[in-house]
């Protein structure tokens, strides 16, 4: 209980709180008490303790679903298991974790890793597996599993999965002009082809293809914090069209996959056939929160399946290749004494695996509250922006165009509540909403390419906000950033923006040029708010 600090508390001492001691006493400079309240009113938590991404909104508080929120963090703290009668049962067959916390450490960005381990505490990485033209293999799912509850044996072994972390040398030597150096790295990954124990195929036009081992690519992405998201969620549909119909009449490249000419050219759309903008993960692949990657994530990672969702993450190319497996063979029924027996073990595996009618493992009820922690998860205030440096980087920041992508404040709208999926009525007052709200996420919501070494799938990626990060050494117990980790300081993760064919080139030039105080009050800025 006491990890969960009021806002009212700490919201009276606001002033008081919201920087760091800063020693001998120096002069504060004046700051618009808005910029403080990184998600608005209603959705800001002055705390700046370890806990500080945990923390229920005012939202939740002002409509008494404080109660639902704390049991909705249940789902989101603890693990899942096999046990068909225990608490947080369900997993598997095939998972690609046991709960939550193992891809996003105390609810912040996950760390980097030198190795891939789907129990180790911090792993945020999900694989990327494609061919050479960047097409998902369709044997494996999106988020390719590692993990498989006996007889079931795992799509990827992950014990022979290899990371290494090789250096990069930009056009200017990993050196400012003052003589500062910097460090940058990158991943590699490479899994052999005996790893593997479905075929490596890809479907394209409704065929499906063997694609050799020497074709397949393998990349590397990280969960983000999932606190604000429900603030985000709120930022209407129309404000987010006109952010793109701006930048494209700034002559800005867009993705011509998502948008062109004005209008969205491959909008999201869920089973409700709306379509509606996207706005969250790297890739843009998905819309409104409520079918968004949390609500996906607790069925998909976990195999925990639920009244709108009675069938597992899995594919075909797996079920045809385990139901054939003797040694699964041999454990099926044991395992599973309750499944319908034909007397034909293969047939009867294949069903299972393929079942769109399972047994509903989390109930809607449970559902509910776990979409309620969501929506309901505030965003730590800013801090120190009333310290002349911090004040001084606030500027830089946007007189060098840092602030043209990460765009700093939205205004929500009447936040309408959209569920693609239908299990949430639009308005639905079972969950928190944040209508006309001023909020500092410093996130223009759009994808942009940087050209990093070994780059992002497609090579387009949504710029991911910044509010809360400065935190994340504190809360977490590390730092990495980019969407693969590859940034271990601020420095990093700036100057990887600085390939002379990126979108943020012309800012990363004007960086460089900063002397070393202008630079270090930039990096002291982004890690106040």
């Amino acid at each position: 209980m006491w990890k969960k600090i009021s806002f009212l508390i700490f919201s009276t001492v606001l002033f008081a709180s919201c920087h760091d001691d800063d020693g001998p006493s120096v002069e504060r400079v004046d700051v618009p008490e808005e910029e403080w309240y990184a998600g608005g009113k209603l959705g800001t938590v002055f705390n700046e303790t370890s806990f500080a991404y945990e923390q229920p909104s005012l939202a939740v508080e002002n409509t008494g679903m404080a109660q639902a929120f704390k049991m909705g963090e249940y789902f989101f703290e603890n693990e899942y298991n096999e046990n068909k009668d225990g608490a947080f049962c369900g997993l598997g067959p095939l998972a690609v974790r046991r709960g939550c916390l193992y891809c996003h450490p105390s609810y912040g960005h996950g760390k980097r890793q030198t190795e891939y381990r789907a129990s180790r505490h911090g792993n945020g990485y999900l694989l990327v597996i494609t061919d050479e033209t960047d097409t998902y293999l369709s044997s494996l799912t999106g988020m390719p599993q590692t993990l498989a509850t006996p007889p079931f044996k795992a799509p990827i072994d992950e014990t022979k999965i290899r990371i290494d972390w090789l250096p990069h040398t930009d056009e200017w030597g990993n050196k400012f002009p003052d003589g500062e150096a910097y460090d940058l790295i990158y991943p590699e990954v490479t899994i052999p082809e005996d790893a593997y124990y479905v075929p490596l195929e890809v479907t394209k036009n409704g065929q499906t293809t063997p694609v050799p081992h020497a074709n397949v690519r393998v990349k590397l992405e990280s969960t983000i914090g999932v606190y604000g998201t429900g603030l985000l969620d709120a930022i209407p549909d129309g404000e987010l069209l006109a952010e793109y119909i701006r930048q494209e009449e700034a002559g800005v490249s867009l993705n011509p996959a998502i948008y062109a000419n004005r209008q969205w050219t491959g909008p999201y759309a869920g089973a409700d056939g709306v379509p509606y903008a996207r706005r969250f993960t790297y890739a843009l692949s998905r819309g409104p929160l409520q079918d968004g990657a949390g609500a996906n994530a607790i069925w998909n990672i976990t195999n925990v399946t639920r009244s709108n969702r009675r069938y597992h993450y899995m594919t075909a190319a797996y079920a045809k290749v385990a139901s054939q497996d003797s040694e699964v063979q041999a454990g099926f029924y044991r395992s599973f004494p309750d499944r319908d027996k034909t007397g034909e073990v293969e047939k009867d595996i294949y069903s299972y695996l393929m079942a769109t009618d399972l047994d509903v493992e989390m109930s809607d009820d449970n559902y509910r509250d776990f979409m309620i922690w969501h929506r309901g998860l505030a965003v730590p205030a800013a801090r120190n922006l009333d310290d002349p440096v911090v004040d001084k980087g606030k500027t830089l920041f946007r007189e060098i165009g840092c602030a043209t992508c990460h765009r700093p404040s939205w205004t929500t709208g009447d936040d309408v509540i959209h569920d693609p999926s239908g299990f949430f009525a639009e308005n639905d007052s079972r969950l928190p909403r944040y209508p006309h709200q001023k909020i500092w996420p410093y996130s223009d919501m759009v994808q942009h390419r940087l050209f990093m070494k070994n780059d992002i799938r497609t090579g387009w990626c949504r710029t991911t906000p910044l509010w809360g990060r400065g935190l994340s050494l504190l809360v977490t117990g590390a730092s990495d950033r980019l969407y693969d980790c590859r940034a271990r300081t601020v420095i990093e993760s700036i100057m990887w923006h600085g390939d002379s064919r990126s979108d943020a080139r012309k800012s990363i030039e004007e960086f460089r040029i900063l002397s070393k105080e202008e630079r270090d009050a930039i990096v002291k800025f982004i890690e106040s708010i």
